[in-house]
This record gives structure tokens, C-alpha cells and sequence, in this order.
């Protein structure tokens, strides 16, 4: 710690900013994971997705801690889940699913070792890699609203737009009334610099959802999965039900070779480029970042980075990875693992208060998808827009993604273009071969069905 310029108080405060700045992942990781049916109509259960998400975060902040000895904890990645939840999901079981996480996180520690996981970040440029962010970010922002009612597709209407404000083209209801005050609420917070601003918007809110739920008229269904009722036992024993349940090749039956090829690629991209971001930016604030640019145990930390994603997708929490909230702790004065110790323990009190999360419904905890949306939003800055050929693409990136309701689609659109884009401008040779590959795999996963009635 002193050779860090640190020491024990500071290593404790900044754990505890730590946890309170991504605590919420336990309320917003089951009701993204446990929104969404599977191709077979099975939901997952919300008590045992609040104690899956709180043992990785547990389990793998420790370890970063101890083995990596930063500052870097861990959980379930939003946007991440997302594409679990909204776009795997639906095409297979849970479990088929989960074990694509597995194996997404298998090929991240291949990646590690052999030292690939570099030439794929250098490969793809910075301003792509910037757009899928915001990307994501767009998209999770949307699935708040629509969670939360504040956004509706109209039913039976096709000759109007797709979507609408509220239910009936206005907002109605006390549920869609408790989401805009938790927005108010989460932006005024942030706003002013509030640390663990989301995780205190979500408790607020869900305490004026069960209160408005015991006094008010709600109409049956209103808060959707969860209704905010206060549960009989604040504490309980965890429930260890989804550790375990994943099938690593069921979903080759489900779905075509190029399809989970794509997927496995999204998952894959989506992971371990946002975790380098993350490490050398919380790094660099931290001032551990040494003359040459480099990170302290930097293989340690990419390796045990994608070992959580095997361990998030073999819990069934979906991939877990490096947070970029750790910069909070660091904030505090953490400059050493032990404050993943701290952060870690909690994640484990947080264990046997499962029932508290239960409580919280779609309308509390979405005013968090919307902020969220616009932490991510903010790398738009850094993409040059005056340069068409980046910009197209990444504008493809970004509004494909929320417009299609796939992220996969968006980051597609954006590598054709680019590689398309760079071509007719006689810079081919600027694009590296494994962007020419993946956009040859995405130009076939666009053209699915002519290529199939031509085979046919």
C-alpha cells in the first residue's frame, strides 16, 4: 500500500465506493436476465439471478484482488447481458445460452495466453470499438423505457409508427409515474457528482413503488414481473439453483453454424474490449500506469478478467467482467487489491439479503438502464465525424442497434461498411485481414436467406 502511495483506511473507503457504485448490477442483472423468455417459454427465477450475480461478483473480485492485485472489481456486464437476455436467449434455451457465455470466456483465456487478445484490439479501429459502446448504450437506454412502460408498441396498428408514448399515446398509471421520478431523481444525482447516485435512486424509488403499490389502485399486472411488496424475511438463505446449469454445445441443435459463430464473436467482442478501456483507464486515474504505458500485471488482469466470463456464464449470471465503477474507489484512494477485498465481502453480505432485491420492479430499476445509456453515450465525443469514412459506419453501429433491436445487427452494419467504405476510397490494405474476415462472416449472416433459397 505505501509503495502505492496508500494505505488501510483509504484501500477500505475505496472498496465500499466501489460496491455502491455497481451494487445495482444486483438489481438490474436479474431483471435484464429474468425479463426474457427462452425459445421454450422459460423464465428465469429472479431470487436464484440475484444470488448468481452477487457470488461472481464475490467470488471474482476477490481473486482480482488477491492474484492481480488492483483496484478492478468485478460482475455481470451490462450490455453484455443484454445480448444474452434480448437476442440469445430467444433463440434457444437458458441453459444453451449460458454455455455459449462458457465458451465465449474459453476462447477470451486462449486469446490471453497466446497473446491474440491484442492483435483483434489493434485490428478493429477505435472509433468502431467507440461506436459499439454507444451502441449499447442507446440500446440499453431503450429497453428501460420499454421496460418501464414509458414506451409502448402499438398494438394492431401498422400503418403508424411502431412505437408510442406510454400505453395509449400518453402517460398513464402510477408505475410509469414512479420511473419518471427515479429519472429525475438518478440525473439530479449524477448531476451534482452523488456517489453511488444509481444504487440510492433504485432504493428511493422502489420504497415510493411500495409504498404508492399499498396505498393506490394498481391495476392488475401494472408493474409487470415484479410488484413491489415488502417481502416477509429481510434476510434468507441464498439460493443456489442456477450454479451449474449451462449446456456448452446444446446450442449447435438451435441454431445454424454461422449464427452462433456470430454470436460467440458479439459476446466475445463485446467483452474484452470494453475491459481494456476499463482497465487502462481506472489504471491511468489511478497513476499505476508506468512510464512505458504499461499496466501492473496486466496478463494477470486480462486473464482473470475472462476466466469471470466462464465463471458468470457457468452461474448463469451471464458474463461478468471489469467494471468501469471501480474508478469510484479509486477516487477514494484505492490503489491496491485489498480494496477488492472489501468490495468482494460485501458482494458476499449481499448473499443472504436476497430477498430486498426481489422487491425492486421494472419501473425503480430502469431509471439505471437509462443512465447507464448515457455513461456509454459519452464516447461519442471521441469519434471524428467529420471523417466519412469512419463516421458512416459508426453512425451504422450506433443506430442499427437500438432500430433493429439487435446488437449484433449494429455491430455488423458497422465492420461491412467500414471494410465497403475503405475499398471504393482505394485503402483496402489499410483494413486488417480480421476485419476482412468478420465482415465477410456478417455479409453472409445479412444475406442468410437469399443464400439459402439459392441453395435450395
Amino acid at each position: 500500500m505505501s509503495e502505492r502511495g496508500s494505505d488501510l483506511g483509504r484501500e477500505i473507503r475505496g472498496g465500499i465506493a466501489t460496491f455502491f457504485t455497481m451494487a445495482y448490477i444486483l438489481v438490474l442483472n436479474p431483471i435484464i436476465l429474468g425479463s426474457t423468455e427462452d425459445k421454450f417459454g422459460n423464465h428465469l427465477s429472479h431470487a436464484q439471478l440475484v444470488t448468481a450475480t452477487a457470488l461472481v461478483a464475490c467470488v471474482m473480485t476477490i481473486i482480482m484482488g488477491v492474484a492481480g492485485n488492483m483496484p478492478l472489481a468485478l460482475a455481470a456486464g451490462l450490455g453484455l447481458n443484454a445480448v444474452v437476455s434480448f437476442q440469445i436467449a430467444p433463440q434457444m434455451s437458458w441453459d444453451d445460452a449460458m454455455g455459449l457465455v462458457v465458451l465465449e470466456g474459453i476462447i477470451i483465456c486462449a486469446l490471453v495466453l497466446t497473446g491474440l487478445r491484442e492483435a483483434v484490439m489493434h485490428a478493429i479501429p477505435q472509433p468502431l470499438k467507440q461506436a459499439i459502446s454507444v451502441g449499447i448504450g442507446l440500446f440499453i437506454a431503450f429497453i428501460g423505457f420499454i421496460d418501464a412502460g414509458f414506451v409502448t408498441r402499438i398494438p394492431g396498428d401498422t400503418g403508424s409508427v411502431p412505437v408510442q408514448l406510454g400505453a395509449s399515446g400518453e402517460l398513464t398509471g402510477w408505475p410509469v409515474l414512479v420511473f419518471c421520478v427515479g429519472v429525475l431523481l438518478t440525473i439530479s444525482l449524477m448531476a451534482r457528482g452523488f456517489k453511488g447516485a444509481i444504487l440510492l435512486s433504485i432504493v428511493v424509488t422502489t420504497v415510493l413503488a411500495v409504498i404508492i403499490n399499498k396505498v393506490a389502485d394498481i391495476k392488475p399486472g401494472a408493474w409487470g414481473l415484479t410488484v413491489p411488496e415488502v417481502p416477509d424475511n429481510v434476510v434468507d438463505t441464498p439460493d443456489f439453483g442456477l450454479i451449474g446449469e449451462f449446456d456448452l454445445f446444446g446450442a449447435w441443435h438451435e441454431v445454424g453454424a454461422l449464427t452462433l459463430v456470430l454470436i460467440i464473436f458479439t459476446l466475445i467482442l463485446s467483452d474484452f474490449f470494453d475491459t481494456m478501456g476499463t482497465v487502462v483507464g481506472v489504471s491511468s486515474e489511478a497513476g499505476l500506469i508506468d512510464e512505458q504505458g504499461k499496466v501492473p500485471n496486466l496478463g494477470r488482469v486480462l486473464f482473470i478478467d475472462s476466466v469471470a466470463a466462464v465463471a458468470g456464464g457457468a452461474s448463469s449470471a451471464s458474463s461478468a467482467t471489469t467494471y468501469v465503477e471501480s474508478a469510484a474507489g479509486v477516487g477514494e484512494g484505492a490503489r491496491t487489491g485489498f480494496a477488492n477485498l472489501v468490495t468482494g465481502g460485501l458482494f458476499g453480505l449481499a448473499l443472504f439479503f436476497t430477498p430486498l432485491a426481489t422487491v425492486v420492479p421494472a419501473q425503480a430499476a430502469a431509471p439505471a438502464l437509462i443512465a447507464v445509456g448515457f455513461l456509454l453515450m459519452s464516447q461519442v465525443r471521441h469519434i471524428e465525424w467529420e471523417k466519412y469514412e469512419i463516421a458512416i459506419p459508426a453512425f451504422l453501429t450506433i443506430s442499427i442497434m437500438p432500430f433493429t433491436y439487435s446488437i449484433t445487427n449494429g455491430i455488423g452494419a458497422g465492420f461491412v461498411s467500414y471494410v465497403v467504405i475503405k475499398t471504393v476510397l482505394g485503402k483496402a490494405r489499410e483494413v486488417h485481414w480480421l476485419l476482412w474476415g468478420t465482415a465477410a462472416l456478417f455479409t453472409a449472416y445479412f444475406a442468410i436467406d437469399p443464400i439459402r433459397q439459392a441453395l435450395t
